[in-house]
């Protein structure tokens, strides 16, 4: 750091993102957690963020930057009314959308470039959190910028084209994922970006050209004082809980819903999802094998009623195909119950070893998941060690406060570059 820039003093953060979505979705969970835990470490942080708008720990000051919501819960793929179209920005995301292409990272990025360029001596630094619009590239000549790169949308990309049963859906997948380009493109730019996984790490590098030397490894966290045992609530023999916060092939909930019907001609299981039931390919599949009335959704609750959850149930489920982490993963191994997950992606790095800290299975096998749930909820002891070994393995690794401390030793590397330092002074944030 530089002399004049106190090594060990509070920074003042801009943090960016562009889909906070509260209570579930990896993004959402991450930053209301991470920006919580640099408060607590004494840091200033302000969130700018678009729809759907992220909750936040009540010292944080929240600047909306709307978008256009053109793709929403309510609404999807609503075209707006011409007197919507009030800045460049609007014609921009509007003009990406009826190409077909998913705007909001564009479009967001464009808006908060032009919001911070005129504040530019209020902040040490920005985060952006996996926008990655080609304005985060004009934002970084103006504010020291750093990047979290949760996993490659490449992934998501390529389980959508292999699961869409013809060329006209496969076309439209094209389209929508074409934001994948731009953020490859930034990202190679970008002088630091944050990884939560060290499988990331190396897909990001393949896919989207990321040369290692950029990239540096912070996991993700858990509050283990939130998310902990209930030993006062009593279990539901035969339930499951999952958690589905987009109905996208990557997630694999298709592959559990099979699995548990199967399991379902031979005894009672209910599966608990945290998530909105959306209608959809996963709607429909709950029609077409007869679970709706074995099925509960639940959103928009507060964490500590996700725990209770946990508590309710004899096994927690991640059936993806593919994480970069998998916060889910964790939160359920850090209330003790017992996880079932495939081998997808970083799970396995995140989970531990089978029969230890997780009961595994191959990723896309719903004939290999169902036998591994029949063996979970068959045998009492082996959920019990599970559960707590997988505890163990969370508090003993990840929590937010070791994740912010992480976090803020490489704002520091990025604050010490030398265009840094520039930038800093030209700003008024470095004297001398």
């Amino acid at each position: 750091m530089p002399a004049a820039l106190d090594p060990n003093g509070p920074l003042r953060l801009a943090y960016l993102t562009y889909r906070g979505k509260p209570h579930v979705g990896g993004q959402g969970v991450y930053t209301r957690h991470l920006t919580k835990a640099l408060v607590d470490l004494g840091h200033s942080v302000e969130v700018f963020g678009g729809q759907p708008y992220p909750v936040l720990d009540d010292r944080i000051t929240l600047t909306k930057l709307p978008s256009l919501d053109l793709v929403n819960d309510h609404y999807p793929f609503r075209f707006p009314a011409i007197w919507e179209l009030k800045t460049r920005e609007d014609w921009l995301e509007v003009g990406l959308f009826m190409t077909g292409q998913f705007a909001e990272p564009a479009a967001f990025s464009a808006r908060v470039k032009r919001h911070l360029a005129q504040r530019v001596s209020e902040f040490d630094l920005v985060h952006d959190n996996q926008c990655l619009g080609y304005g985060i590239l004009g934002l970084e000549k103006l504010i020291p910028t750093i990047v979290t790169l949760h996993h490659p949308i490449t992934r998501d990309r390529a389980l959508e084209m292999e699961h869409s049963p013809n060329w006209r859906k496969k076309f439209g997948v094209s389209r929508f994922y074409s934001f994948v380009k731009m953020q490859g493109r930034v990202a190679s730019r970008m002088p630091r970006i944050v990884v939560v996984s060290e499988n990331s790490i190396k897909d990001i590098h393949g896919d989207m050209g990321v040369s290692f030397d950029r990239m540096r490894l912070v996991p993700v966290g858990v509050d283990p004082d939130l998310f902990k045992p209930l030993p006062n609530v009593a279990r539901v023999p035969g339930r499951l809980i999952t958690t589905a916060s987009a109905d996208v092939a990557l997630k694999g909930l298709a592959y559990l819903l099979e699995a548990m019907a199967k399991l379902r001609t031979e005894r009672d299981v209910t599966l608990t999802i945290i998530g909105k039931p959306k209608p959809g390919k996963s709607m429909d599949l709950i029609d077409k094998l007869g679970l709706r009335p074995h099925i509960q959704f639940v959103s928009g609750v507060p964490d500590e009623r996700i725990v209770e959850l946990y508590a309710e149930a004899e096994l927690a489920v991640v059936p993806s195909l593919y994480e970069g982490f998998s916060l889910p993963a964790i939160e359920a191994m850090c209330t003790g119950i017992c996880l079932v997950a495939t081998d997808g992606g970083a799970l396995p790095e995140v989970t531990g070893r089978d029969g230890d800290t997780v009961l595994q299975c191959k990723a896309g096998d719903s004939e290999a998941l169902a036998a591994t749930l029949r063996r979970g909820l068959d045998d009492a002891e082996l959920r019990a060690r599970v559960g707590a070994n997988g505890r163990q393995r969370v508090v003993d690794r990840w929590t937010w406060r070791r994740c912010a401390e992480m976090t803020v030793e490489q704002y520091r590397e990025v604050l010490a570059m030398p265009a840094n330092i520039e930038k800093l002074r030209r700003n008024g944030r470095l004297k001398g």
